[in-house]
């Protein structure tokens, strides 16, 4: 479902050449204990006041995405979940505070039964858009977020899902990436992260895909785009963007993806990037 575009709630004066600033949440603006810093908070509120598009655009489900949003004070515009299969607008009259704009799926079958052929031990989940996740076991305390149900194979397989997650704490990310060089993954598209967990998202969509919907939407100018990222999931979102950031404690990968690179997540080096786009309109 398609709603329409959501306005930048900026300054008249950037009428045309307000950007989009497309920001990762976990390991970028959040810790990795997901602590929301007071020098990231306030350089995201300047980028949002100065009026420019701040879209958070995250590997998190809608559920764990809206409460950061609200506390970043982010109310109005579009917001990038589940690695670009789900896309909002947020607006604080709506029910929630947002709508669905975009939601992708894809059948988990293929995938889902390879993984529990090839890693019996693992634990699986299928995203229910808003609401939490169908799983074969309970993950770790702190792993997903919102309501949990546990199921067979069967009812995971049963309906299109906007995402799978695969945890398999017994095996290293390289052995993740040697399945999927082995045995391939048609008609998706993964992100494997730094430990055995594997994203598996709709053929073709990624925070990069679902940006460049947005930009359309906005009417943005494709050089006036930012991105700050961390993970193998920013890959496609830095080189979309005319100005890709890697965080400093990224990946080789991840850096060489980016335009630049900036501190780390404990330095605060989002904030840096933050204020340079501030400082650019008045420079």
């Amino acid at each position: 479902m398609t709603a329409a575009a959501g306005g930048a709630g900026g300054r008249p004066e950037l009428d045309g050449l307000a950007r989009l600033v497309a920001l990762d949440l976990d390991g970028t603006l959040l810790t990795y204990a997901g602590d929301l810093r007071a020098p990231v908070r306030d350089a995201v509120a300047a980028v949002h006041a100065a009026g420019h598009h701040v879209v958070l655009a995250t590997g998190r489900s809608l559920h764990a995405t809206v409460p950061v949003a609200q506390e970043l004070g982010i109310d109005r515009g579009f917001a990038v979940c589940s690695n670009g299969s789900v896309t909002v607008r947020l607006d604080p009259a709506l029910p929630g505070g947002y709508e669905l704009d975009e939601v992708v799926t894809f059948d988990p079958g293929p995938a889902l039964r390879l993984m529990a052929r090839e890693f019996p031990d693992a634990y699986l989940a299928v995203e229910e858009v808003g609401v939490g996740f169908r799983m074969n076991k309970l993950f770790p305390e702190g792993e997903l977020s919102g309501r949990h149900e546990v199921v067979d194979l069967d009812d995971l397989v049963s309906r299109h899902v906007t995402r799978l997650v695969v945890r398999s704490p017994g095996h290293t990310s390289q052995e993740f990436h040697d399945l999927v060089a082995r045995c391939g993954l048609a008609d998706v598209t993964y992100a494997i992260g730094w430990t055995a967990w594997m994203d598996v998202a709709p053929e073709g969509v990624t925070k990069a895909s679902a940006l460049e919907r947005v930009r359309g939407l906005l009417d943005v100018a494709p050089t006036r785009t930012v991105a700050i990222g961390d993970g193998s999931n920013d890959v496609a979102m830095l080189r979309w963007a005319a100005r890709g950031v890697a965080m400093g404690h990224a990946e080789v990968p991840v850096r060489e993806a980016a335009d630049e690179v900036t501190g780390t997540v404990d330095e605060d080096g989002a904030a840096a990037v933050l204020h340079s786009i501030v400082a650019a309109d008045v420079g």
